[in-house]
C-alpha cells in the first residue's frame, strides 16, 4: 500500500507543477511579489495537503507561541533538514512569508525551478563565498523589514534519521548582521519520508518550534552551538527510537 500511495502521489505531483508553475512564470510580470508568492504558497500548501491525503502524512506543530507575533518583527528560522516534506510544510504552517537561502542551481529544475526564479528569495553562488553571504546579509534585511522571515537549514543538507550534520554558522552570522533572533526548530519528517526514499509510509511528522534566542552581543559559533544543542536534544526528545538505533547521544542545549 505505501508503494501505491506514493507512485499516485509522485502522478499528483507532477501533474499539478506543471501548471502551476508555467501560470506563475507567465503571471509573474505583471504581479508583485506578495501576489506571486501567494500563488507559489497556494501549490506549496496544496502539496502537503496531498500529502496528507494520499500519503497519510500529518503534521504535528508545538511552539507557535514562541514565534514573534509582530506584522514586521524579524526573525531567522534554523531547521532541521530530513526530507523534502518540511521545505513544503513550513510554508504552508507559517503566519509569515518565508524567504530560503538556497543555492542557484535550483533554478534550473525544470518548472518548480522556474516558479522559484520569480519568488523574491535569496538564491546564492556557493563558489563565491564573501560576495554569497554580503548578498543574504543584504536581501535578509530587505526582507525581513518587509516582515518575511528567512529560513536555513544549518546542515545544508537532508540527514538521515537519526544522523546529524555539521551545523554551519551562515544562519546565525545573518542574525548577528541583522539583529534578528534566532527561531531552532526540529522536525521528523524522516519518520514518514526518509532521505531519497521513493516510498513514503503513513505516519505523524513533528515540527517542535523552540523559543526565540536573541542574537545580539552573540559570535556566531557559539550561538550556532545553542542552536544545534536544542535541536538536536529536541530531536532525541521526539524520536528517541532513531537515536537508539544508532547510537546517537543527544547534546545538552547550552
Amino acid at each position: 500500500m505505501p508503494l501505491i500511495r506514493s507512485i499516485l502521489h509522485m502522478v499528483w505531483m507532477t501533474l499539478t507543477v506543471i501548471p502551476w508553475a508555467l501560470a506563475v512564470v507567465i503571471a509573474a510580470p505583471f504581479l508583485n511579489s506578495r501576489q506571486i508568492y501567494a500563488m507559489c504558497a497556494g501549490w506549496l500548501r496544496l502539496a502537503v495537503n496531498s500529502g496528507t491525503l494520499i500519503l497519510g502524512i500529518e503534521n504535528r506543530v508545538t511552539g507557535m507561541e514562541n514565534l514573534p507575533t509582530g506584522k514586521t518583527s524579524a526573525a531567522v528560522l534554523l531547521v532541521k533538514h530530513q526530507s523534502t516534506w518540511e521545505t513544503f510544510a513550513m510554508v504552508a504552517l507559517m503566519p509569515h512569508p518565508l524567504a530560503y537561502v538556497f543555492k542557484k542551481e535550483l533554478l534550473y529544475v525544470p518548472f518548480f525551478g522556474w516558479a522559484m526564479a520569480r519568488m523574491d528569495m535569496i538564491h546564492i553562488d556557493r563558489s563565491q563565498r564573501s560576495q554569497a553571504f554580503s548578498k543574504v546579509v543584504a536581501q535578509g534585511k530587505r526582507l525581513m523589514s518587509q516582515g518575511t522571515w528567512v529560513i536555513m537549514f544549518p546542515e545544508g543538507t537532508r540527514i538521515d534519521r537519526g544522523k546529524k550534520g555539521v551545523y554551519k554558522s551562515g544562519g546565525t552570522r545573518l542574525a548577528i548582521e541583522t539583529g534578528a533572533p534566532v527561531i531552532p526548530i526540529a522536525v521528523t519528517s524522516a519518520k514518514c519520508w526518509p532521505r531519497k526514499a521513493f516510498i513514503k509510509t503513513p505516519g505523524i511528522v513533528d515540527f517542535s518550534i523552540g523559543k526565540p534566542i536573541s542574537s545580539v552581543g552573540r559570535k556566531p559559533d557559539e550561538l550556532m552551538r545553542e542552536v544545534e544543542g536544542w535541536i538536536e536534544a529536541e530531536m532525541h526528545r521526539l524520536d528517541p527510537e532513531a537515536y537508539e538505533a544508532t547510537g546517537t547521544v543527544a547534546t545538552a542545549p547550552q
